[in-house]
């Protein structure tokens, strides 16, 4: 079945699942390790990931088809996607900032983490290189986002509840964070080919 066909709820449980950003395409993965050591800190990072990548799959999408491809500047697309993303995340923590000075703080470094995340990149250009329209990029961009999320808390709830347990201390850090995506990427491969959207 051709990507472009698919609906958008579809779109949206496929990106989710069957072809998570993270665990199937291991994009993401600085911020995913780094800051899935306490589930409070993976929530503010899930949900301004969820937030960012659902608005600039559907930005970046207008400006593609609404600017580059009008010029003939389809080359330009990975200079001018990094160039929207990072000013909507400047934009969003300016706002934050105004509105809820609290929630700026709780966020701290999260927010600008966001810019560098690989998986809002990659989750703008799937949208294009799949061919959808305005409302399946920005059901993909949620998907994606509640996806990345779901793998962080998820690693995050396992880290924790792994910090007491008599485990070799040759395996804490980096090599269980490693270990325990792995088990959860291949569990993930249980839901590959039932809606393929690539």
């Amino acid at each position: 079945m051709e990507p472009q066909t698919l609906g958008p709820f579809v779109i949206l449980f496929a990106s989710i699942f069957t072809n998570n950003i993270l665990l199937a395409n291991f994009l993401g993965m600085c911020p995913y390790l780094s800051v899935s050591r306490r589930m409070k800190a993976a929530a503010g990072l899930g949900g301004a990931v969820i937030f960012v990548m659902t608005s600039t799959c559907a930005l970046n999408w207008m400006v593609y088809h609404w600017v580059l491809v009008r010029f003939g500047l389809e080359h330009l697309q990975f200079i001018v996607f990094i160039v929207v993303i990072a000013a909507f995340v400047q934009l969003v923590e300016m706002v934050i900032d105004r509105v809820s000075p609290a929630l700026y703080y709780a966020l701290g470094i999260f927010l600008p983490l966001i810019t560098v995340n690989c998986a809002i990149l990659g989750s703008n250009l799937f949208a294009i290189i799949r061919g959808y329209d305005l409302i399946r990029a920005a059901a993909y961009g949620l998907g994606s986002g509640i996806g990345w999320t779901m793998a962080i808390l998820a690693l995050a709830g396992i880290r924790q509840r792994m910090e007491k347990a008599p485990i070799p201390k040759a395996l804490f850090g980096p090599a269980q964070a490693f270990v325990i995506t792995g088990i959860m990427a291949l569990a993930f491969m249980g839901f590959a080919g039932m809606i393929p959207i690539e």
